[in-house]
């Protein structure tokens, strides 16, 4: 049986989003939509509510967002199987425990209780950084929430934390017929001199040169597994995250991988992951690959 793709809603204008995004994805993969929304409210049940708060009304709201949701991704795709529930639970812990039975968790950019100034709210940052699963956080612009550019980006990066993001890559790729761009962004150090006017001499000659083949073994099983994908391999020189922030304008959905340690429980996100989740033009897939 295929695991679902779970949604966390809360009501707000970006999981409202991200309802609309994941339910567009469901379609495109053939996947039951799951819709969570974590509440704490029956933990109160039978007892003292604190600060006057209702937990009735509570109850209430947290059905109604849920019930809404579900009604939204229905009408968006009627043949996309869709089920919604209320959970007692922390929004992270509950999203994170989701995770272990879905194909990807899908979250807005920021939540109903988060503050305007915000690039990316606190439950999308945490579940993008602990999660075992994929996790995509739906942000961007107009153009890339609709998926009108056509074009999946990866960002490569080293086989020990991009395997997995390789693979997801090329089964959306696919999912969606459109191209794959693989960019591998590659750095000259300073110090580093040429000496020499011939190119085989050239440091960056030299660094460029080790991008590519870097690129070409990360995504050569790929390649022969998926041969019905547009691949367009590209290497740049320059900071990665500048560089895949740059090229997130002209996507659908912009991939990376991250690695995940065993019995390290604090946030394992990248800088460059944790740039492109506040900052794409695009919604971000954190693919992660365990140690």
């Amino acid at each position: 049986m295929e695991l679902p793709l779970v949604v966390g809603v809360d009501g707000s204008d970006g999981s409202l989003a991200a309802v609309d995004w994941a339910a567009d994805e469901a379609a495109r993969h053939g996947l039951p939509l799951r819709l969570v929304y974590a509440s704490l409210w029956e933990r109160y049940e039978g007892g003292m509510p604190s600060a006057g708060r209702d937990r009735s009304a509570e109850r209430v709201l947290a059905e109604h967002i849920v019930a809404s949701a579900a009604d939204r991704a229905q009408r968006r795709d009627p043949d996309v199987k869709v089920t919604a529930e209320v959970i007692p639970a922390e929004a992270v812990s509950a999203l994170l425990s989701e995770g272990r039975n879905a194909s990807a968790l899908v979250t807005g950019s920021r939540g109903r209780g988060e503050l305007a100034g915000l690039l990316l709210g606190s439950v999308g940052l945490a579940v993008a950084a602990r999660a075992h699963g994929p996790v995509i956080v739906v942000r961007g612009d107009r153009a890339g929430l609709a998926g009108t550019h056509e074009r999946v980006l990866l960002g490569a990066g080293d086989p020990a934390s991009g395997r997995e993001a390789v693979r997801f890559a090329f089964r959306e790729a696919g999912a969606r017929g459109c191209a794959l761009d693989v960019v591998r962004a590659w750095r000259c150090p300073a110090h580093e001199s040429a000496g020499d006017s011939e190119p085989a001499a050239d440091p960056a000659h030299r660094h460029e040169e080790q991008a590519s083949a870097l690129l070409d073994h990360l995504i050569e099983d790929a390649v022969a597994d998926h041969p019905e994908v547009r691949v367009r391999r590209i290497t740049v020189e320059g900071p990665a995250r500048r560089v895949l922030l740059h090229r997130s304008a002209g996507a659908d959905l912009l991939i990376v991988g991250a690695r995940r340690r065993t019995g390290h429980f604090g946030l394992q996100l990248g800088r460059v992951a944790h740039t492109l989740l506040h900052h794409a033009d695009c919604p971000v897939a954190i693919v992660p690959q365990q140690a």
